[in-house]
């Protein structure tokens, strides 16, 4: 028992209060130096869930995550959008270089199956990273959720409404996003593994993309084959 603790604690999977602890954690750069530095240099937890909490969508949520899609989508790896409310734009995706060939969007219906497909998107070797918009989520389901993300070693970031900021999670990351003055995403650290939360920063959004809320005049392409399609 006292093995399995010492293993824990290394592991920065036990909080310890105010006491920071490093995590040899595998992450992804979020791309944002200020961002960065709140999170222990850390960045996108790999292997693990994060957690997005929002209002509303379209305040640069999608623009947090683009220095990851650009740099994912050129490493061969395959960004999975889930259940997005919008339509991508995908023009503007590709503007601000991200390699259309290795975006993937997917609908589901059911909330089995969206369990199933991210699952199975997050155990597949070609996924980098797994942006998914769930809705309602048992606390049972995110565990789920976790294992999957931690057989897969990618990204995952869930966007979810900011009232389940309160819920139980075992999310790795879990960042609150506001839309601050002169267009700024205000990010409130909740939680982060090795240290504590109430970290804060703002990021200047003034110049971001319109990657969403438009008709798209097509859906974006994915790397299957077009018998397929």
């Amino acid at each position: 028992m006292s093995e399995l603790l010492n293993t824990l604690m290394q592991d920065a999977r036990v909080w310890q209060g105010h006491q920071h602890r490093p995590t040899s954690q595998a992450a992804e750069p979020t791309g944002y130096q200020i961002l960065d530095n709140q999170l222990g240099g850390i960045g996108w937890p790999r292997g693990a869930l994060s957690e997005c909490l929002l209002d509303n969508s379209g305040i640069g949520e999608l623009h947090l995550l683009l220095p990851l899609m650009q740099r994912l989508s050129h490493s061969g790896k395959t960004v999975f959008w889930l259940n997005p409310p919008h339509m991508p734009y995908a023009p503007a995706l590709a503007r601000e270089g991200v390699n259309l060939d290795q975006v993937v969007m997917i609908h589901t219906d059911e909330a089995g199956d969206f369990l199933w497909t991210l699952e199975n998107c997050l155990r597949s070797p070609v996924t980098g990273l797994v942006m998914a918009w769930p809705g309602k989520l048992a606390s049972r389901d995110i565990r789920r959720l976790q294992l999957a993300a931690e057989a897969g070693s990618n990204v995952c970031v869930l966007f979810r409404e900011r009232r389940y900021a309160d819920q139980n999670s075992p999310a790795a990351l879990r960042l609150e996003l506001e839309p601050g003055d002169n267009q700024e995403l205000k990010i409130n650290i909740v939680k982060r593994r090795g240290s504590w939360p109430g970290q804060r920063c703002a990021l200047a959004m003034a110049q971001r993309a319109d990657l969403t809320f438009h008709e798209a005049p097509r859906v974006v392409q994915g790397p299957w084959p077009a018998s397929t399609r």
